[in-house]
């Protein structure tokens, strides 16, 4: 049978969709506490986990997108379609966490359970509703799992320019991205939070993912492509993957810790999320080789319908997002009240799982019929949450 043909430089790649619906699954799983199933996530065999994937895609798939418009229509027009997602985005935001500070009050209330508003960091809100929604519209209080869209708006403000460089100095943006990370270490440059410390995605480091796979949408593929296809980096790649295993066995198992040199502990520890250790970036690219390689994008797998639910869920990540975040709460309070072991926590983690696919299915559906309905025509894609519909 003869292969499928490669897929043209403008079609859709769906292994994009792919992965970003896998890890919006996995972020959800990841959101309910002692949760077993939560052990089928990269975070535990890893340094990186679904946040990575997730970042690194925005920034693929937004330049895709508003590249394409800026070449097209100029700075000032890109721009404006820009900061008009990123203020859709923030909106999202706004209606997200007004609906969750009213889903974990209304729990704690109702089950007399001080402890859902202590774990979810909404004591503050429960205490001072006025001030803490006022921090709350300057994107400074974040609840526990609502820290991601605060990061993309913030990444989306400054896309502009640094959109405008990749288009004419690829290298050098992607070397000033370089820059800025290093001296977020260097000086701790990070956003203030309230009522205390620091955003825990600090955008002066996450800033260089984005801009990575913006950087790869724009021919930084197309450059790497003969080093991806490359055995030699696939070996490296292998090995740091396995070496990242071993370690985080260690995290397990701590009679395991005594097999890991203390000079090497000493340098690789703490391994920090919120400014993107080096570690962590240096295990997404491992992944990303490793998925590159086995994974084309002409896959006849990538048309299957086994992965089709996984797609479906990438192609509405803003809603599918949020909704999981609502969805994961509620797989907390379930476990919780129920003292749910294995079993509950299975059937919980399934069936949302399930609600997100079948509301990914719905809109999908809702989208087609809309399309039938509405006069034919040339329209660029708008992006959604972490990129865009092509």
């Amino acid at each position: 049978m003869a292969s499928p043909p490669a897929a043209a430089p403008g079609e859709r790649d769906l292994r994009l969709d792919l992965f970003r619906g896998v890890a919006l699954w996995l972020i959800f799983l990841d959101h309910i506490p002692e949760n077993i199933v939560s052990w089928l996530t990269i975070r535990n065999y890893g340094f990186s986990d679904a946040t990575e994937i997730f970042i690194f895609i925005s920034g693929y798939t937004a330049a895709f997108v508003y590249g394409r418009a800026m070449r097209e229509r100029g700075f000032t027009v890109s721009s404006a379609r820009i900061l008009r997602r990123a203020w859709q985005i923030y909106v999202a935001h706004i209606f997200l966490f007004t609906i969750f500070m009213a889903e974990i009050a209304y729990v704690a209330a109702t089950f007399d359970n001080p402890l859902y508003a202590e774990e979810m960091k909404i004591l503050d809100f429960l205490k001072q509703p006025d001030i803490t929604i006022f921090q709350a519209l300057l994107l400074k209080f974040k609840p526990v799992n609502m820290d991601v869209l605060p990061l993309y708006i913030v990444l989306l403000l400054f896309f502009p320019p640094v959109l405008f460089f990749l288009l004419r100095l690829p290298n050098f943006a992607l070397a000033g991205s370089a820059v800025v990370y290093a001296l977020a270490w260097k000086l701790d440059w990070n956003l203030p939070a309230y009522p205390n410390g620091v955003w825990f995605f600090n955008p002066f480091a996450w800033q260089l993912l984005f801009v990575f796979g913006a950087w790869c949408a724009l021919g930084g593929a197309q450059r790497l492509a003969g080093v991806l296809r490359s055995r030699v980096l696939l070996v490296v790649a292998i090995a740091y993957l396995v070496f990242a295993f071993l370690i985080t066995l260690t995290w397990h198992f701590e009679s395991l810790d005594r097999f890991v040199p203390r000079w090497l502990a000493n340098w690789m520890y703490p391994i920090d999320k919120t400014n993107l250790d080096v570690l962590r970036f240096a295990h997404f690219l491992a992944l990303a080789a490793v998925t590159v390689y086995f994974i084309p994008r002409s896959w006849r797998g990538l048309r299957s319908p086994v992965l089709l639910p996984a797609i479906s869920c990438g192609q509405h990540s803003l809603e599918i997002f949020c909704l999981g975040v609502f969805l994961a709460f509620a797989g907390q309070f379930i476990i919780a009240e129920w003292s749910g072991g294995p079993l509950l926590q299975t059937a919980v983690s399934v069936l949302g799982i399930l609600i997100m696919i079948g509301t990914a299915r719905l809109l999908s559906w809702y989208k087609s019929m809309e399309g039938r309905r509405s006069v034919p025509r040339l329209k660029t894609p708008d992006p959604d949450l972490a990129g865009g519909e092509a």
